[in-house]
């Protein structure tokens, strides 16, 4: 008769206990219930969920809650349809936005033929496992070493390394996520408006002739482009041409005509040219490395 008694009495307890958990448990949900807008989900389903961060956010579901907040516009989605994107406008009613198409911009032109290896690397085929080994053997410290991590790591076969292993970027598959900047060891990946048509293709610091002996279209810090450049344009910075792109609506072509090398370009439709006074390159063969 005890035994049942205390059996009653635990199941009962155990009865009560759990009515009362159940119940702060009921109680906790309401008050700590955080409301979400259930158009987030349909518009992270609209995008292309390749979490790239080419729109300034972390990843497609916070680039989401961004838009249905009202905080961005759809447009920044670069990797999406246009389609997509007009879908997303119309599904929120609100305007695609206004947005500069953004590519990556190497800032080296120092391919095989006329960039100089110093030494011979043999071992893992990385750019950044190169640069652990003495900087990977090219003459110029800062110029690419032409291993292709960049093209490896795009995800949309934005980048591809030509036969003088230097990376050719295809501005209409570019989104400008980053992954190589990010990934280049040498730091000569930026991400810029493609309004920025003049552009300094070298990152050398070295000036003269010590710039040349590593790479005919090095830089060699001649200062020319800032004579011809509208005032306050470009500037000479440790022996190398910096452009102001606050002045970019001064930019124009005879900024590039007398450069001896090359080295500043102009960028306009996927095509880059060198001006009137630029050395030709004759060479189609990888120069001699050692």
């Amino acid at each position: 008769m005890l035994a049942f008694i205390d059996i009653a009495s635990a199941t009962g307890f155990m009865l009560i206990l759990g009515i009362l958990l159940a119940s702060i448990l009921a109680l906790a949900n309401r008050k700590l219930y955080v409301y979400e807008d259930p158009r987030i989900e349909a518009v992270e389903e609209m995008l292309p969920h390749a979490n790239c961060g080419a729109c300034g956010k972390p990843g497609c579901r916070p680039f989401a809650e961004s838009l249905v907040k009202g905080e961005t516009d759809p447009i920044l989605c670069t990797p999406n349809s246009q389609t997509m994107t007009q879908e997303i406008a119309d599904f929120l009613g609100v305007e695609l936005g206004d947005h500069t198409k953004r590519v990556a911009r190497l800032a080296c032109a120092g391919g095989a033929h006329v960039a100089y290896f110093r030494a011979e690397y043999s071992g893992m085929q990385s750019c950044r496992a190169a640069a652990m080994v003495s900087g990977g053997g090219k003459g110029c410290t800062w110029g690419c070493l032409g291993l292709g991590d960049c093209s490896s790591v795009c995800d949309f076969d934005a980048i591809q390394m030509d036969k003088y292993g230097l990376p050719v970027v295809n501005e209409s598959h570019c989104v400008a996520c980053r992954d190589c900047v990010e990934v280049c060891p040498k730091e000569l990946f930026s991400i810029q408006p493609v309004t920025y048509k003049l552009w300094v293709a070298c990152k050398s610091l070295s000036e003269g002739d010590e710039a040349e002996q590593n790479c005919e279209v090095a830089c060699t810090a001649c200062a020319r482009c800032v004579a011809d450049a509208p005032e306050g344009l470009i500037q000479m910075i440790n022996d190398l041409a910096v452009i102001d792109y606050t002045k970019n609506e001064l930019a124009s072509k005879v900024a590039i005509e007398r450069c001896p090398t090359g080295a500043i370009v102009w960028i306009e439709d996927q095509v880059t040219m060198k001006g009137l006074g630029a050395r030709k390159i004759l060479r189609m063969e990888p120069l001699p490395r050692g």
